[in-house]
């Protein structure tokens, strides 16, 4: 299996994951990019189209893909689709010519919001997370509560260190800046921000990131160890407990 990241508005990933003959994109916001790739690669068929949630930025291309592609859709059983979608949520499995996809329910960005996780063989495993987990940070909470996500982040934490995190948006470099402020003692955190600068400044993505190295440098993932409990309770006195210390560190982030 191949995995291609197809850059779209500012700041988004198509990812694309395809065998040469077949392929998948998972939260085509945007159809044109898919579409020009299709086009250099006519040996291709687009046949599956993965959702994690219903924002515009990741749906905005699903009428014109599947009327191009005849593509079938599957997404979020709690959220509405601007197309006809399988609807998918804990516990269910997707097969796709020998690839067995996992759901996850992780709400908070969205109510809805789900993962698919998926081990292709001979590979490290793959994990489309959306706007739930980024690299360095997490989304927003526009409709579920601080305990739902970060119940959603300990439910994707669980999975297997060498699972490589196909994010939905390059916000590395802005999240690691916060990042380094929380837990500036990090020298994780300090070695992986250099990285990513350098992949930036080379125009690379900082994706797909393994999820052992989320787990070592991510905030938002560490929200109950000493180093970053400790900083968040001095900037905010109302963090007492797990869910008070992460919604405080998310309403953090919103301000930073």
């Amino acid at each position: 299996m191949k995995l291609i990241a197809l850059p779209a508005f500012s700041d988004n990933y198509i990812w694309l994951l395809h065998d040469d003959h077949h392929a998948l994109v998972v939260d085509p916001g945007d159809s044109a990019p898919v579409l020009a790739w299709l086009q250099q690669h006519p040996g291709l068929q687009l046949d599956m189209i993965l959702v994690t949630h219903h924002h515009a930025d990741h749906t905005g291309g699903l009428s014109d893909l599947v009327a191009h592609t005849g593509a079938q859709v599957a997404g979020p059983a709690l959220e509405n689709m601007p197309v006809a979608a399988q609807g998918l949520q804990q516990g269910d499995t997707l097969d796709w010519h020998g690839l067995r996809l996992q759901v996850h329910d992780v709400p908070g960005h969205t109510l809805g919001h789900i993962a698919f996780w998926t081990h292709p063989a001979g590979q490290a495993p793959l994990l489309f997370c959306g706007d739930t987990l980024f690299s360095g940070g997490c989304g927003r909470l526009f409709e579920g509560t601080p305990a739902q996500m970060l119940d959603s982040l300990d439910r994707l934490a669980a999975l297997p260190d060498d699972t490589r995190v196909c994010c939905a948006h390059e916000y590395t470099l802005s999240n690691l800046k916060f990042a380094l402020a929380v837990d500036p003692d990090n020298n994780a955190l300090r070695d992986h921000a250099q990285t990513c600068a350098s992949l930036r400044q080379q125009n690379h993505p900082t994706l797909p990131v393994a999820l052992s190295t989320e787990r070592a440098i991510n905030p938002f993932l560490r929200s109950r160890t000493g180093p970053v409990s400790a900083a968040v309770r001095q900037h905010d006195a109302s963090a007492r407990d797990d869910v008070s210390t992460f919604a405080a560190l998310r309403t953090w982030k919103n301000t930073f």
